[in-house]
């Protein structure tokens, strides 16, 4: 995809676990985070079959092909074929990057979760298109995650040739600390989905912010 840096500003990763508060539906908050300016969403719902994380995939990608903006299903290669998104993300235990860009296939986006310069280089060397790398700031999404620094952050973006995006407790409040780092976007969970009704306004507040992070000094 041409525009692969331009599609990663505004990154959002879905999370059910705000659903029954809000009284909504995982389409229906996506198809708010899009309108607001979400430029990339991420199907991660952890606890699912292949099967039914291939049904939910193609419900959201019907609302995300409206507006043409890519969905990516985090983990499962296998839900991520069957439902034709437009590709994949896995983390470091998700298995071998190389031998599972040859299965996605050469048309489709693979983004890889990094913490180091080291797997940084070794994931856009095995055929990743995109660098997730987190968890930046604390986050209550995934509490055992460790801290990268901001200087480990700047490092990674300046290793590879590939766009990064990061990831981890990302908000409103902070997300201005992230510019300068060479980052292609932010990409964000609970800002976005933990707040019921808000989803298209905060959406469109943090399109404004991703993108003074992700403007050349």
């Amino acid at each position: 995809m041409n525009d692969l840096r331009e599609r990663l500003v505004l990154y959002a990763v879905t999370d059910r676990a705000w659903l029954a508060a809000a009284r909504a539906t995982l389409d229906g908050q996506v198809e708010e985070a899009v309108r607001g300016g979400a430029t990339m969403v991420q199907l991660r719902e952890k606890g699912m079959d292949d099967a039914a994380y291939a049904a939910l995939a193609r419900r959201v990608k019907a609302v995300t092909d409206v507006f043409g903006v890519p969905l990516i299903v985090n983990d499962s290669l296998e839900a991520a074929i069957t439902s034709d998104a437009a590709g994949l993300h896995v983390g470091q235990a998700d298995g071998d990057v190389r031998e599972i860009r040859v299965r996605l296939g050469p048309g489709k986006i693979l983004g890889v979760s990094t913490q180091t310069v080291a797997q940084a280089r070794a994931a856009e060397a095995d055929g990743a298109d995109y660098l997730g790398v987190g968890a930046v700031f604390p986050t209550a999404t995934k509490p055992d995650a460790a801290e990268i620094p901001l200087s480990e952050l700047a490092a990674i973006c300046a290793a590879v040739r590939i766009p990064v995006v990061a990831i981890g407790g990302i908000h409103a409040g902070n997300a201005l600390l992230l510019r300068g780092c060479g980052l292609a976007g932010i990409c964000v969970v609970s800002a976005l989905f933990a707040r019921p009704g808000q989803v298209c306004e905060s959406a469109r507040e943090l399109r404004a912010l991703a993108e003074a992070v992700t403007r050349p000094a």
